[in-house]
């Protein structure tokens, strides 16, 4: 960097204006000059192209300040690195946090352009999965929000995450084509580009008298090529970037295979580079999957990391203050190897002595966990990490030399702690524990609910704790409100703000004051008047999309996540199939009319996720067809789960489903949005719902089921499920029919083996709290046959949910961990 001109010295641009009127002029020079299209033939993607620019370049001005300043001021910098960010469509975000949607809307009306229309066709950004992304997401907004210098990193995914389609029922994975025709928002920084090593050997160099130095000769390598995306805080205070690295071959094409007529051998290079970035979590149930997960970690590490060494340099001569000057937040382990990877880069790149190096490491990184499940905390076979990384095996193997002999000489630890802290797992194959080198190699590792933070103590890392009895911190998950009220709920925004004035924009505590409207009959009413609105466009949703009817005065039972056996949508697809039964038996009962609508998407290799999906179509057709039914229950599963359709389906949620195995879930948001956009939650003690029961009131929200506590003890004592069933007439006739058939006639066996695992072991519980939860279900139908009772308890969910705020999780990173 040239330092002779401070980027504070240079003549700024004078601010744009917001009169509708110049910003319609601005949407047409853009469309004429910038797309090449004249007015009279745009189409609508031509017309959101253009808007974007003219918004995108209001964000660069307010980008170049924020970054000028931070150099000016020399503040540290937060780097947030995680494998995914679900972002969601960008447009609305940007208008509405610059303030400028009431503007931009009357510019496009002017022309003849409607804004929903065109925001409508914006692809939606497929760079994650479920919770661990979109909590990324809102926290790139949030760090904007309230100012903290920050850079996202993560990879730019070609196709990302499948795209969702079913074929009878059962999910077909297709590449999501976000990126066909190029992403306005983005922008390519050829200048910071890094090179990436794979495999080769490691030399050892120097003479006889002075310490060994290592030169890493890497076999393969490849370009990490930066793309920036503004995020844009509220009121456009700050402007933060998202870095996403693609992969580029050193060599596109070898022309003398070329030439010698290997056509497709030429290519090989340019095929194995872009391998890296086309899809998020390629399936690694084969060794060839599980190396390519294992590459796009370490690229995008390896690329980050260097980035944010050149980035420091520009400003200070050497790395001593590093960690005073950066804080690197790991979100989970996918990033766990930038801990080997930044004590290579001072020791063998920048000459660092390895003592000093790993002080500086530990210092600068955090760590968070979002699991307790063991397989979600990833570890890799030690000859496969050895062959492609095998610089950081010697360096992971240093590591643990040094914990494991500080552990024993200073902790006394014994063989059985050793064996349960050091990095390498030696229970079968050897394997390199990416969770325990997390936790070493971070001076912070903090769960995301204080449920999940007392388990990671109790068990996954108890003995770790007991070496580092400090580093073990709770930051309680939390969701922007921006997305997620103000800009998927308008109806509910204007009703609040009409109520208590609209201070709660900018800090959603202050919708504390909406308690004093929970019994006012008259604001429930229109509270009630809201929530149909929305499930009036919801359903119209589900019709188009899908030819089912639903009826918007039906209470809206609704569980969105991703489908795994621990958030056990398998319950709720057999309280359905009971309650069908129940329905039809007892046609004479006074039956609340649900809909029952479920969405997510299943790993590809997750045999008995993918399972459940076609249950609950299967399930579906049978019960949507059966006139006996008298549409009193709907069973809906609308496929390809995304950010822009959460935002359709969360305000029209009347029930929220958080029914996870109590020890299993570490967070959830989802569980955030639904109370705060006036849904009442049935769910059990886990994960975040503990803090939401204390914050909304016990009353105010349906609880059931065994707690974390009683789910270890169940099953230390031994779980009898057979017992269970046997003794539950609902369950075992629901179980039974499923088993048999009924909803596959077509393959009268296809859910034995699904149905098998509840009655020989049911490690999820299914049958252990489907009484509990059944029950929970009736409770729900009192509450909601009384309107008035339903409505002062959901209107509470909304006007106590405003601690959940991302805001207030960021600001307890900021004083806690990052001290930014």
């Amino acid at each position: 960097m040239n330092n002779s001109v401070s980027p504070v010295d240079i003549p700024q641009p004078a601010p744009r204006s917001s009169n509708p009127e110049i910003m319609a002029e601005e949407i047409i020079e853009r469309l004429t000059y910038r797309i090449g299209k004249d007015a009279k033939v745009a189409k609508p993607h031509d017309w959101l192209t253009a808007t974007i620019l003219v918004v995108r370049d209001r964000i660069i001005d307010r980008w170049m300040e924020s970054t000028r300043k931070v150099y000016a001021t020399g503040d540290k910098r937060v780097y947030y690195l995680s494998l995914e960010f679900l972002i969601g469509r960008l447009m609305r975000d940007a208008v509405s946090n610059l303030g400028l949607m009431e503007e931009i809307t009357d510019a496009l009306t002017s022309l003849g352009v409607d804004i929903n229309v065109i925001a409508g066709l914006e692809p939606d950004a497929a760079l994650g999965n479920g919770g661990l992304g979109r909590l990324a997401a809102c926290f790139m907004e949030s760090m904007a929000t309230v100012e903290i210098p920050a850079y996202g990193y993560g990879i730019r995914y070609v196709h990302g995450l499948f795209r969702q389609q079913m074929a009878d029922g059962w999910q077909v994975e297709l590449p999501e084509t976000w990126l066909a025709h190029g992403n306005p928002w983005e922008f390519e920084r050829r200048e910071s580009s890094y090179e990436i090593g794979y495999g080769g050997s490691v030399e050892s160099v120097g003479g006889y008298d002075e310490p060994p130095r290592y030169v890493w000769k890497p076999a393969e390598r490849v370009i990490a090529m930066a793309y920036d995306t503004p995020i844009v805080g509220w009121r456009g205070k700050r402007v933060n970037t998202l870095r996403l690295w693609s992969a580029q071959p050193i060599d596109p094409i070898l022309l003398d295979a070329f030439n010698a007529g290997d056509h497709i051998g030429a290519l090989r290079e340019s095929n194995k580079a872009e391998a890296l970035t086309r899809v998020l979590y390629p399936a690694d149930a084969n060794p060839a999957g599980q190396e390519l997960r294992l590459r796009q970690e370490y690229f995008f590490s390896s690329a980050s990391l260097q980035d944010i060494l050149r980035r420091h340099l520009q400003q200070y001569p050497d790395f001593t203050n590093l960690h005073e000057k950066v804080s690197i937040q790991l979100n989970d382990t996918h990033p766990a190897v930038s801990i080997a990877e930044l004590i290579r880069l001072l020791v063998d790149v920048h000459g660092m002595d390895m003592d000093e190096a790993w002080e500086i490491t530990r210092q600068t990184f955090s760590y968070t966990n979002h699991t307790l499940l063991p397989e979600a905390l990833e570890s890799w076979p030690v000859p496969l990490f050895e062959r492609l990384l095998p610089r950081l095996m010697q360096i992971v193997y240093a590591i643990n030399t040094k914990i494991l002999l500080d552990a024993r000489k200073e902790k006394k630890f014994s063989d059985s702690q050793i064996r349960s802290i050091s990095l390498i797992d030696e229970n079968g194959d050897r394997r390199v524990r990416m969770g325990n080198l997390a936790f070493v190699g971070s001076h912070s590792i903090n769960g995301v609910s204080a449920l999940h933070t007392d388990l990671m103590k109790e068990t996954v890392f108890a003995d770790l704790h007991a070496l580092y009895p400090k580093r073990i911190n709770n930051k309680t998950n939390g969701i922007t409100p921006r997305r997620w009220l103000m800009q998927c709920n308008p109806g509910l925004t204007s009703l609040i703000r009409e109520a208590i004035g609209d201070s709660f924009e900018d800090d959603t505590q202050a919708l504390k004051a909406l308690d004093a409207f929970a019994d006012d009959k008259s604001f429930q009413e229109k509270f009630a008047a809201v929530k149909r609105a929305n499930k009036v466009k919801l359903a119209n949703l589900v019709g188009s999309r899908m030819g089912i009817r639903l009826d918007p005065s039906a209470m809206f039972d609704i569980q969105i996540k991703r489908i795994h056996e621990y958030k056990r949508q398998l319950l709720n697809i057999v309280e359905a199939v009971a309650l069908y039964d129940q329905i039809r038996s007892h046609p004479e009962l006074d039956w609340v009319p649900r809909v029952k609508l479920f969405a997510g998407k299943a790993a590809p290799s997750y045999h008995n996720a993918k399972l459940i999906i076609k249950l609950a179509n299967d399930v579906a057709r049978v019960i949507n067809n059966d006139p006996a039914v008298r549409g009193l229950l709907k069973v809906v599963f609308v496929p390809n789960y995304n950010v822009t359709l959460a935002e359709t389906i969360v305000p029209a949620a009347d029930l929220s489903e958080q029914i996870s195995t109590a020890g299993m879930e570490a967070s959830g948001t989802g569980n955030m949005k639904f109370a705060l956009n006036g849904a009442l939650t049935i769910g059990t003690l886990d994960g975040a719902n503990v803090e939401m029961r204390d914050h909304v009131g016990a009353d105010n929200i349906v609880i059931f089921g065994m707690t974390a506590e009683e789910v270890a003890r169940v099953r230390a004592d031994g779980h009898e499920p057979r017992a269970i069933i046997a003794a539950s007439r609902e369950l075992s006739q629901a179980l039974a029919a499923i088993a048999s058939g009924v909803f596959s006639p077509d393959d009268r066996s296809r859910f034995a083996e699904l149905i098998d695992g509840i009655y020989n072991h049911d490690w999820f519980l299914v049958a252990g709290d489907f009484d509990s939860y059944a029950n929970a279900q009736r409770q729900v139908d009192q509450i909601w046959t009384d309107q008035t009772l339903w409505y002062s308890k959901t209107i509470r969910n909304t006007a106590r949910m405003g601690w959940f705020s991302s805001d207030r999780t960021i600001r307890q990173y900021a004083t806690e961990i990052w001290r930014a």
